[in-house]
């Protein structure tokens, strides 16, 4: 016997909504167009799926409700032009970090050495090395976990046909870490771990399943920012860019760090799409 996608999307989509999740529609498009192995607008001529599917599609939205983050489902998250593997273990890229990647754009010119600090999947460092081929781009990932799917994604995309990325284990916080590129790369950009422990009761019930060193730092979410400022000053040639994502409330804290260390200009806060202050940049001097 055969089900209808039509009948099953609206069960799908009522009982993704009545679980309080966003975007009830959409993710139940994107489930059943998963367990098809079928894109979202191969959905309007498909007709019916079998039992089996069916069975797949609820048990898959059963898990959504209770919280299982929807990349964790399909396997897959979406960053720029690019579809990267994810799962437990690595934090799961977000829309707004893309900005990133365009503040960086006008630094990104033939020969550039571009450092992703934190790399985690790899969402920045092969989106640059796929949009911007002229530059070498390091991923630099501390977490074993996180270094699978860092390495995986950049062999994928290395399969596809992109500019080969540099994967190294190394920690933020290492003195030490690429000492030999010291004063010769031209764009430093990371994402740290940077929510603060008391807002951890206040996060969506998926966030869970991003790993904790992935996401806290600290008290004030500020611990690992000296780290990222001062191993940035160290790498970079003087007129280097930095961009960092941070949490909207660090946006003073951010330019009164960097301004204290004595190693930049062009200190600047930059906000997200929505308008939230969630990035800072400044130029090495």
């Amino acid at each position: 016997m055969s089900l209808t996608v039509r009948a099953e999307l609206a069960a799908a989509t009522a009982e993704l909504a009545a679980g309080g999740v966003h975007s009830a529609r959409v993710e139940a498009e994107l489930l059943l167009s998963h367990v098809l192995g079928a894109s979202r607008g191969r959905l309007l001529v498909i007709q019916t799926l079998s039992p089996q599917e069916a069975a797949r599609l609820r048990q898959l939205v059963d898990q959504r409700v209770t919280g299982v983050p929807l990349q964790h489902l399909t396997g897959g998250a979406p960053f720029r032009r690019l579809e990267l593997a994810v799962g437990p273990g690595v934090f799961i890229p977000r829309p707004e970090t893309e900005l990133l990647v365009e503040l960086a754009a006008q630094w990104l010119a033939p020969g550039a050495v571009v450092v992703d600090l934190g790399s985690g999947s790899g969402a920045i460092a092969l989106s640059v090395a796929q949009e911007f081929p002229v530059a070498r781009v390091i991923a630099v990932e501390r977490s074993e976990r996180a270094l699978r799917w860092l390495r995986r994604n950049a062999a994928d995309r290395q399969a596809a046909g992109d500019r080969p990325i540099e994967v190294l284990p190394g920690d933020i916080a290492d003195a030490g870490l690429l000492a030999e590129l010291s004063g010769a790369a031209s764009v430093v950009l990371a994402n740290p771990p940077y929510v603060p422990e008391s807002s951890r009761a206040q996060l969506p019930a998926e966030v869970a399943h991003d790993p904790d060193e992935a996401l806290f730092a600290g008290a004030d979410g500020l611990s690992l920012m000296p780290a990222v400022i001062e191993l940035a000053a160290r790498l970079l040639r003087p007129g280097g860019f930095l961009g960092v994502e941070h949490d909207q409330s660090h946006a003073e804290a951010m330019a009164r760090l960097l301004g204290a260390s004595g190693c930049w200009t062009t200190v600047a806060g930059r906000s997200d799409l929505t308008g939230r202050p969630r990035f800072s940049t400044a130029v090495r001097a």
